[in-house]
């Protein structure tokens, strides 16, 4: 079961590619994948979706051993990506796999039972306006308690740090039950000992089948990760899992399964080597 729990991150900051060496990253991905990417005017945003999308294929091929070529994702109607894998998943109950991506990271993380989210925030300083300013425009996704601990944490960048690490965490939950970005954040209440034992309530109801970690990448960016009961997801994720209900033993068993550091990976060694060897022979032809 642990093969299946992986946390990658890949910094992009010092991926600059050539017009070709982009057109071959993209090429990996099915023609289908592609518009997903390229949609995108501004290449920091391209360079993000697109690494986003490999890691996806990356980490299935090597933890499922799937072909990249045989590797089908799909997205719910709330974007929510999940594999179509039949009967190859059978070492997993329940592998589902989850991407986020803001500044210089992108990253993934997967769970073989349990639902997971990850989010990752860049904590950038508002240059228009002041701290509260800022933060104010996001008022009603906070509780009344997350609030008073956000603007009552001391400096203006202690403000903007604390809050930035409420939203990590809400969105790293609402992407792992697979319903929309800021869907019902208002109803989603953290709490936390010093960003340890991090617990969530919803709808004021504690939610002890889940797991939370909040930890920091390095120049100034935050991520999240969220582990939790499948039965908690949307109807729409639902519908692509397995098995949403375990017998209390093999569930928290899953659910304290170690939570592993992030591996780092580098845009290249997320480049199937066939696909390599594929394009130099057509070169070469």
């Amino acid at each position: 079961m642990e093969r299946g729990v992986q946390r990658w991150v890949v910094d992009i900051s010092g991926w600059d590619p050539s017009p070709q060496d982009f057109s071959f990253a993209l090429s990996v991905l099915p023609s289908v994948e592609q518009p997903s990417v390229t949609r995108f005017v501004q290449m920091g945003d391209r360079k993000r979706a697109l690494v986003s999308r490999l890691l996806q294929y990356a980490l299935v091929n090597e933890v499922l051993a799937i072909p990249y070529d045989e590797i089908i994702i799909k997205r719910t109607l709330e974007g929510k990506p999940f594999l179509e894998c039949g009967d190859v998943c059978t070492d997993f109950p329940n592998f589902n796999f989850n991407a986020s991506h803001h500044g210089d990271y992108v990253a993934i993380a997967s769970e073989p039972l349990c639902l997971v989210g990850v989010d990752i925030v860049s904590i950038v300083i508002p240059q228009k306006e002041t701290v509260i300013e800022f933060i104010q425009n996001f008022s009603s996704y906070f509780s009344t308690f997350e609030w008073d601990s956000i603007v009552n944490a001391g400096t203006s960048d202690d403000i903007l740090i604390e809050f930035y690490r409420y939203w990590c965490l809400k969105e790293a939950y609402v992407k792992a039950i697979g319903s929309g970005v800021a869907y019902g954040l208002d109803r989603v209440e953290f709490h936390h000992s010093c960003w340890t034992n991090i617990s969530v309530n919803v709808e004021g109801k504690a939610m002890k089948e889940w797991r939370f970690w909040l930890l920091e990448l390095g120049k100034g960016h935050l991520v999240s990760i969220a582990r939790g009961h499948p039965r908690s997801a949307t109807e729409s994720y639902m519908g692509t899992l397995k098995q949403a209900e375990f017998d209390e033993e093999e569930y928290h068993a899953a659910l304290h399964l170690p939570n592993v550091r992030f591996v780092s990976r580098t845009v290249e060694q997320l480049i199937p080597v066939s696909h390599k060897d594929r394009v130099h022979r057509t070169s070469i032809s």
